[in-house]
């Protein structure tokens, strides 16, 4: 018999045209991709969250390791609950973002970058409170599919999130 061999008589089969056989195209023209970036520390997913007053998180946008918090915070600006405060770290210090807080009524209690030539005075007892957010992370990560990452797929990664997020702090 001819075993394998193709009409043509050669032995090689067919492959698909495009891209060669076993690397993975990056996807369609608008894909986030894997969101995963490269840092010094490595290869790193940032996990930007809204959460409320005792630290519960309510919602949470995904980026990829060296993108700019400004993303996170553009992505999540209309999420926002009505509160009377936003605590913030140095990541989301931008006058845009600021303004377009005050313009929804909120007050941002946001430590100022570094590279500012002018300090912006925020509520430094108030901004204590922001350990809170930091805890409800710290808690998220205790899951080790949350720390960890090791999910290629970013929409899988997110549901682990999310999932783990409803388990420790809504049931």
């Amino acid at each position: 018999g001819s075993g394998s061999r193709t009409e043509d008589g050669h032995d090689r089969r067919d492959l698909p045209e495009g891209t060669p056989h076993g690397i993975e195209s990056a996807g369609k023209k608008g894909d986030p991709g894997r969101l995963i970036g490269r840092t010094k520390g490595g290869m790193n997913t940032k996990l930007h969250a809204v959460s409320d007053a005792d630290g519960r998180p309510l919602s949470f946008f995904m980026t990829a390791g060296p993108v700019s918090d400004y993303t996170g915070a553009a992505a999540l600006l209309d999420d926002l609950p009505n509160a009377q405060w936003l605590l913030g770290d140095r990541g989301y210090d931008a006058d845009w973002f600021r303004d377009a807080l005050e313009a929804k009524g909120i007050q941002p209690c946001i430590p100022g970058r570094r590279s500012r030539n002018e300090p912006v005075r925020y509520d430094k007892r108030r901004y204590r409170r922001r350990s809170r957010i930091e805890i409800m992370f710290g808690r998220l990560k205790d899951w080790r599919r949350v720390a960890t990452r090791y999910d290629r797929c970013p929409t899988v990664f997110f549901s682990a999130v999310a999932l783990a997020a409803t388990v420790i702090f809504w049931l």
